[in-house]
């Protein structure tokens, strides 16, 4: 692999700094506008007459929307542009809101919610490769990875602000819209599309991309081509055995923590006052959000530490995150589960950028936006899986037996990672 230059934010070219700071901004936007929906998603549906089984269904229509979409729009991207594909996706972010809204029928909703999985299909691999093309192009031979992690770091924070926000919004005005009959959860809706209306106009407005010929059968030929997709990006990480190991590591790294992420909101609740439960689940969302920004803003100093050798860093972020769901598994009072759960959220955010820079500095600008989507898709594969398997043992034992399990997972990827740092020894990546 080539050996990049760290960097220092201050030292690169004006454009440079101007490009990270335009996709920082956009990212935080896009993620705050996603960030008003996701602490009060399940109450909303709760609100609409759902019962738990229906909202499992409406998250298996995300699910299945966002992994059959996948290739085919990451392929997509690659042909005619990036931009153009998410502004597709921001479209049909306001489809589903907009669907969201006007409904209490759960056919209605499964189909916002398939919208949702589509915008998500639409959103991988598109602007996150125009962001390192660029970078790469304005900062030859210089190591992306800061830069990625100050989009990480805004892209959290985003999301944190948002649920922070989201979770206000419906006791502030909820009273207010329920005189015409509304739910107090659609305010933070409401605002959720007014946000994305945001992104629409910003992204139009400040990213800038050389267009790309327009074929009209680029869409057709894209679902006719997944097989062939699949089989050139199976074969290019085959090829690469780097690839291999790093998409290998990030499925066992989903199924372990995937179901975390999920269920523990479960686990929290009967620790807390039940007079007050729902807010504090809602403030430790928010939490979780922030602790993962901090952790991507950690994780430059953190890859320092290992000489920028990032598949050293991200074995040990592996082995720790490990040991980390194991002694949160072991938490029976809320004040040392809230403790163990920031660090693990910390953790969370420092693994990204080493696993996407070892990505990145494997594939051509040519296929990059194909192999986001094929990592994104097998990440989702290995998150489902994982639900399954831990969902099942937790239901039959219980949730900290699962966890601990599902902690297997992260150390089989971690020494996955560590044979390859072995094998790319003391070159940093």
């Amino acid at each position: 692999m080539a050996n990049d230059v760290e960097f220092s934010f201050n030292t690169l070219s004006g454009t440079a700094r101007r490009h990270i700071r335009v996709f920082q901004i956009h990212q935080f936007l896009d993620r705050f506008a996603m960030g008003l929906t996701v602490a009060v998603v399940a109450l909303a549906l709760t609100d609409r007459g759902m019962d738990l089984f229906q909202i499992s269904l409406l998250f298996g229509v995300y699910s299945i929307t966002t992994m059959a979409m996948e290739l085919p729009f990451g392929g997509l991207a690659d042909s005619i542009g990036r931009k153009p594909v998410f502004l597709t996706a921001v479209l049909a972010s306001l489809i589903s809101l907009a669907l969201f809204l006007s409904a209490n029928d759960f056919y209605v909703l499964a189909l916002s919610f398939a919208f949702i999985g589509f915008g998500r299909a639409l959103r991988s691999g598109t602007l996150d490769a125009w962001f390192v093309e660029t970078f790469k192009a304005n900062a030859p031979n210089v190591d992306v990875q800061p830069a990625l992690a100050k989009a990480q770091s805004a892209n959290a924070m985003g999301l944190a602000i948002g649920a922070v926000l989201g979770g206000i919004l419906p006791d502030a005005f909820g009273s207010v819209v329920q005189r015409y009959g509304l739910s107090i959860y659609d305010v933070s809706y409401a605002a959720s599309f007014a946000v994305m209306v945001g992104v629409l106009i910003y992204t139009m407005l400040a990213i800038t991309e050389e267009p790309r010929p327009l074929n009209p059968n680029a869409l057709k030929q894209g679902f006719a081509n997944v097989p062939s997709v699949i089989t050139q990006a199976s074969r290019l990480a085959l090829k690469h055995p780097t690839l291999s190991v790093l998409l290998a590591a990030l499925a066992f790294f989903l199924m372990a923590t995937n179901p975390v992420e999920v269920i523990w909101p479960t686990y929290a609740k009967p620790m807390l006052d039940q007079g007050y439960a729902n807010t504090a689940i809602g403030a430790l969302t928010a939490c979780y959000f922030f602790s993962i920004a901090f952790g991507a803003s950690l994780s430059p100093h953190i890859s320092r530490i290992f000489k920028r050798r990032h598949a050293v860093t991200l074995s040990v972020i592996f082995a720790c995150l490990a040991a980390v769901q194991v002694a949160l598994a072991m938490q029976d009072g809320i004040v040392g589960f809230i403790g163990v759960f920031i660090v693990y959220s910390i953790a969370l955010g420092a693994s990204e950028t080493p696993a996407s820079s070892i990505l990145h500095s494997c594939v051509e600008d040519r296929q990059r936006s194909t192999m986001l989507s094929l990592r994104s898709l097998i990440q989702q594969l290995g998150a489902a899986l994982g639900l399954v398997l831990i969902g099942a043992m937790a239901d039959v034992y219980s949730t900290p037996v699962a966890w601990i399990f599902g902690a297997g997972f992260l150390c089989m990827a971690a020494i996955l990672i560590g044979v390859l740092a072995m094998r790319l020894g003391a070159m940093p990546e």
